[in-house]
């Protein structure tokens, strides 16, 4: 068996005397060592050191990119390597500035976040809005807090296209959530209150639903108010998100918390004179909300508020925001006159006459009384619960709020609002009847100065005092018509026309008046103008030969039908007594020249007044038609201002072989049944 291999031994220690010499040079090195190694600084040589991580360990800050191939991660660019872990002065700074370069491209990386696409922000917003708006429908009382959630998708600075969704979904929940009574904040009395279980646990989602709601009305609030100051600029699409949102919470839950809040977003953007898709939802929001207000309590929020804007603004309106006071149901149950041929009765009154037949007295025992009673008493507690409004509580809101209205037309009429005096005119002419009569004589001369100053204006051409921007022309016949009408208006009215004599109201004025304005009302050119029904287009060459009108005139009517209601109230009313001879003469025969210059509908309808008046006064003015039976002495006048002063007796109608041939046949038949009349009666 071989013998094993045996390593080689190498000798490490020199041989003779160089390992002497070898080894006292050690020690002495080693002695220079630990003699200099107190002076030295090992801690801040190695704090000097760079520090840097392996190929493998280094953080990767890019993202990664898509490519043709696929998803692919870009690499670090590798920064230099040092010659030495110990380097100089100059190579310390080129590391200190290469630190700050890492620190500064971390930064940069932090804030470089994926960024997510907008139409993906707003389809991830709508199915968090449908989820939350499905949870609150299945069980508002657990699910409360989803409003919140909501609230805070318009608060956080999120896209106008988010806010809005956020927005207009607040509003169409809250329509389906909200109760039908007005929710009412619970005290400390009523919060340390002994209550059960489910007492406190509707008391508690009814305060959660208020504290919500509120919210939303003062974030609605705070989008639709002006831009002040440093105050950041709302974009338009959202504050008109909002103005929505307040119009359609207003029509649908009028009854509920914060009522005065949203009908204030409505008045104060009213209060502005630009007219755009904002005004006239608010305008229109209005008009529907008078137009359905049974009790009179939301009507007379909103005309409260309206009246104080118009003062603060000194009724430098839009004229539209003063013909909603036209939509209001102001004492409606009274409107209606009562008739002077016969009394109307009750319906048991009308069934019976005299006294009532006695009815069998149907026997019951005792129980069925006792279960009667009872009833009685269920049915009457069922018509409170229900909240039935009572009349004199009606009443008593309606004629407040018809007073606040009166307040706003006699300051406009004081004032003399040039662009006010339509609507004022027509408001007055429709709630005449209501006036107080201790107005009467005021009144009246306000409308006597008006129509004074309407004559003045046409004389000078039509020329305007004050010439607005954005302000409508002045109609100064159309005025004097609303003036007329008005004044007639009023006798004719409650139980005015027993008071005229004692309270001494003279309509000789409006009489003369309206008998001089014929003439030119026959040649106004627009005198079946309406601008809810009528095509009218500018004249290229002269904007200012045809007024513009606005439309969307609330209970408009055409000079020709004002001038035959205060031709009606004048010669057949009888709050005005039998007129005399002259005056139904010479109105006649003034009406018969101006059916000549009108047009077709006008001539008609002028004819048609004329067979009334005929079949009232035929025996009084058929001399007018046949001349051997002449009253009169001298020569008719037919330019005199006056009505006495025309001698029309001594004329006459000689109008009537021309509307015999007229081009109309309706006309040509209108003008000999007038004839048939006037023979049949005489």
């Amino acid at each position: 068996m071989a013998p094993a291999r045996t390593n080689k031994r190498r000798r490490v220690s020199p041989p003779g005397d160089a390992g002497n010499d070898s080894s006292r040079a050690s020690k002495e090195t080693t002695n220079d060592f630990y003699s200099n190694a107190a002076g030295w600084d090992l801690e801040q040589d190695y704090e000097r050191r760079p520090r840097k991580l392996g190929k493998k360990d280094k953080e990767r800050t890019r993202l990664p990119i898509k490519t043709a191939e696929g998803i692919q991660a870009i690499e670090e660019p590798e920064a230099e390597e040092s010659d030495s872990f110990l380097g100089t002065d100059d190579d310390d700074d080129e590391e200190e500035g290469e630190m700050e370069m890492d620190e500064d491209e971390e930064e940069s990386a932090e804030e470089e976040k994926p960024k997510v696409p907008l139409k993906l922000q707003i389809l991830q917003a709508k199915e968090e809005l449908a989820k939350l708006a499905t949870l609150i429908n299945e069980d508002p009382e657990e699910h409360i807090g989803a409003f919140k959630t909501m609230a805070e998708m318009v608060d956080n600075g999120a896209h106008v296209a988010i806010q809005k969704l956020a927005l207009a979904s607040q509003a169409a929940i809250f329509k389906d959530v909200i109760p039908g009574y007005r929710i009412r904040p619970l005290s400390d009395a009523d919060k340390s209150a002994k209550v059960s279980k489910d007492v406190r646990k509707l008391q508690t989602f009814e305060q959660s639903l208020l504290a919500s709601y509120k919210r939303f009305v003062q974030k609605l609030t705070e989008l639709t108010k002006p831009a002040k100051g440093v105050t950041a600029e709302v974009d338009p699409g959202l504050r008109s998100i909002a103005i929505n949102c307040a119009c359609n919470m207003v029509i649908s839950v009028p009854h509920f918390n914060f009522r005065g809040d949203l009908l204030k977003i409505l008045v104060n953007r009213l209060a502005r004179r630009q007219v755009d898709a904002d005004f006239v939802k608010c305008r229109e929001t209005l008009e529907e909300v008078f137009g359905k207000d049974d009790d009179g309590i939301v009507s007379l929020e909103a005309v409260r508020l309206l009246s104080k804007m118009m003062k603060a603004k000194e009724y430098r309106i839009h004229e539209s925001v003063l013909n909603t006071f036209l939509h209001l149901r102001l004492l409606s149950e009274f409107s209606a006159k009562g008739s002077r041929d016969r009394i109307d009765r009750d319906s048991e009154e009308n069934t019976f006459h005299g006294k009532k037949p006695k009815q069998k007295k149907e026997f019951r025992t005792k129980s069925e009384r006792k279960l009667e009673k009872e009833r009685k008493i269920v049915e009457k507690d069922m018509s409170v619960a229900n909240a039935l409004v009572s009349h004199e509580e009606r009443d008593k809101n309606q004629a407040e709020t018809l007073k606040l209205v009166f307040v706003v037309y006699f300051k406009i009429l004081k004032e003399k609002v040039p662009s006010l005096m339509g609507p004022v005119l027509e408001g007055l002419a429709k709630y005449a009847h209501l006036i107080n009569q201790d107005f009467f004589g005021d009144l009246l001369e306000a409308l006597k100065d008006l129509i004074r100053h309407a004559d003045q204006v046409t004389e000078l051409g039509d020329e305007e005092e004050d010439t607005e921007a954005g302000s409508a022309s002045r109609n100064s016949h159309r005025e004097s018509l609303l003036c007329i009408t008005t004044a007639f208006a009023l006798l004719q009215g409650q139980e005015a026309s027993k008071a005229a004599a004692s309270l001494h109201l003279d309509l000789g004025f409006f009489i003369t008046h309206l008998y001089r304005s014929l003439y030119s009302l026959s040649t106004n050119p627009d005198v079946e103008f309406n601008p809810n029904k009528s095509l009218r287009l500018a004249d290229p060459e002269d904007n200012n030969s045809i007024p513009q009108q606005s439309g969307n005139k609330v209970n408009f009517q055409t000079p020709t039908v004002l001038l035959l209601r205060c031709l009606q109230s004048t010669l057949l009313s009888r709050a005005q007594g039998i007129p005399p001879p002259v005056r139904v003469g010479s109105f006649a025969k003034r009406l018969m020249t101006s059916s000549l210059q009108v047009p077709e509908k006008s001539a008609l309808a002028t004819l048609s007044l004329l067979n009334q008046i005929a079949k009232h006064h035929a025996s009084r003015i058929s001399s007018l038609w046949h001349s051997e039976e002449r009253k009169g002495d001298g020569v008719f006048n037919p330019y005199a201002t006056d009505v006495e002063a025309t001698n029309v007796f001594a004329g006459t109608v000689w109008e009537g072989e021309l509307l015999r041939q007229h081009y109309c046949p309706q006309v040509r038949d209108q003008a000999l049944d007038l004839e048939k009349v006037i023979m049949s009666r005489k």
